[in-house]
C-alpha cells in the first residue's frame, strides 16, 4: 500500500511538472564544455613552426598521463626549461641530421613524438631511466627539469646519449643491422645483470658501457651513441679499461656500425660527429631562453 501511494504520488508529480521540464525550457547550454581550448602560447607556436611543419613531430611538454608511465612518480617540465629544452632538441639531434643527411632523412626518420618530462624514472633496482623509444613513433626524454644548456659534457650523458641511443632503434627497425655483429661478445651479454656491472668491468669484454653488456641490440645503440657524443677522453679511459683484446672488439663494432649508416642510409658518422661537436660548442653561447 505504501509503494503503490509512492508510486502515485510520483507519477502525479512528473505529469505535473511535465510543462515546466519540457526540453523547449532546458538550458542548451551543456554542463560538460567541450568547446575549451588552450590558447596557443609563444612556445606552442614555435613548436609548430620548428617541429610539427618541418618534421611532422609532435614535441610534447604538457604533462599527459596517457603518454606517460603510471607506475612512476613523475612531474611535468618546468615551461621554461621546456623551451630550452625544445632549442637543445633541435639544435644538436635534428639540425645534425639535417646536415649531414638532409632534411629529407632527418622528416622520414624522426620520431613522430617526442615527450618530455620534467622528473627522472627510477626502477627498484636502484636505476633509473634517462628515455625511451616506443616502436620508432615517440621518444621519451626525462629530468628536462634538470637541463643546463652550458654544460655539454652533462647534456650528452643525461639527454643526447639517450637521443642518439633511441633514433639509433628506429633505424635498427628499419633496415636491420649487420648480424655479425651478433657474435663479437657473444657469450658476454648479462639482459637482467647488466645494472650490477659497471663500465670499467665489461670493457674487456668489447662493451663501452655497462648497458651495452645487457643484448646485442642495445649494444650496438650504445656504440652508435657514444661515438657522436663521447669525448676523447673518455674514449682514452674505454681504450685503456678495455685492454688490447676489448679495444680491438670495440674498433670491429664502431666500423660495422659506421659502414651500416653509411651503406643503409647514406650518413657519414665520421662527418655527423664533427657536426655536432661543432654544435655543442656552440650551444654554449646561445640564449636558449629566447625563441627566434
Amino acid at each position: 500500500m505504501k509503494t503503490n501511494t509512492l508510486f502515485l504520488l510520483t507519477l502525479l508529480f512528473c505529469i505535473g511538472g511535465f510543462s515546466a521540464c519540457s526540453e523547449e525550457d532546458l538550458n542548451p547550454n551543456s554542463i560538460f564544455d567541450d568547446t575549451i581550448a588552450n590558447e596557443k602560447n609563444e612556445l606552442d607556436i614555435w613548436l609548430d613552426e620548428n617541429y610539427l611543419y618541418p618534421y611532422n613531430v609532435d614535441f610534447k611538454y604538457r604533462m599527459d598521463d596517457v603518454e606517460s608511465d603510471l607506475n612512476y612518480n613523475l612531474i611535468p617540465i618546468d615551461y621554461e626549461m621546456a623551451k630550452q629544452m625544445a632549442r637543445a632538441v633541435k639544435y644538436l639531434w635534428f639540425e645534425a641530421y639535417d646536415e649531414v643527411g638532409g632534411i629529407d632523412f632527418t622528416r622520414q626518420y624522426a620520431p613522430k613524438m617526442i615527450h618530455v618530462l620534467g622528473s627522472w624514472q627510477y626502477n627498484s633496482n636502484g636505476t633509473f631511466i634517462l628515455g625511451y623509444a616506443e616502436g620508432g613513433l615517440k621518444v621519451t626524454l626525462v629530468g628536462g627539469n634538470w637541463l643546463n644548456p652550458k654544460d655539454v659534457d652533462a647534456m650528452n650523458e643525461d639527454y643526447f646519449m639517450t637521443m642518439h641511443h633511441e633514433f639509433a632503434h628506429i633505424l635498427h627497425q628499419t633496415i636491420d643491422y649487420p648480424v655479425e655483429y651478433n657474435t663479437l661478445s657473444e657469450g658476454h651479454y648479462s639482459p637482467s645483470g647488466w645494472a650490477n656491472r659497471t663500465d670499467t668491468e665489461v670493457a674487456p669484454f668489447g662493451f663501452v658501457t655497462a648497458y651495452a653488456g645487457s643484448e646485442p641490440g642495445e649494444d650496438i645503440a650504445e656504440v652508435t651513441a657514444s661515438y657522436l657524443t663521447f669525448s676523447d677522453e673518455q674514449w682514452a679511459t674505454i681504450q685503456r679499461n678495455a685492454g688490447e683484446e676489448g679495444w680491438a672488439i670495440i674498433q670491429e663494432k664502431i666500423d660495422i656500425m659506421k659502414t651500416y649508416m653509411q651503406k643503409s642510409f647514406n650518413i657519414d658518422m665520421d662527418h655527423l660527429r664533427e657536426i655536432i661537436d661543432r654544435r655543442s660548442e656552440e650551444i654554449q653561447d646561445l640564449d636558449l631562453t629566447e625563441l627566434p
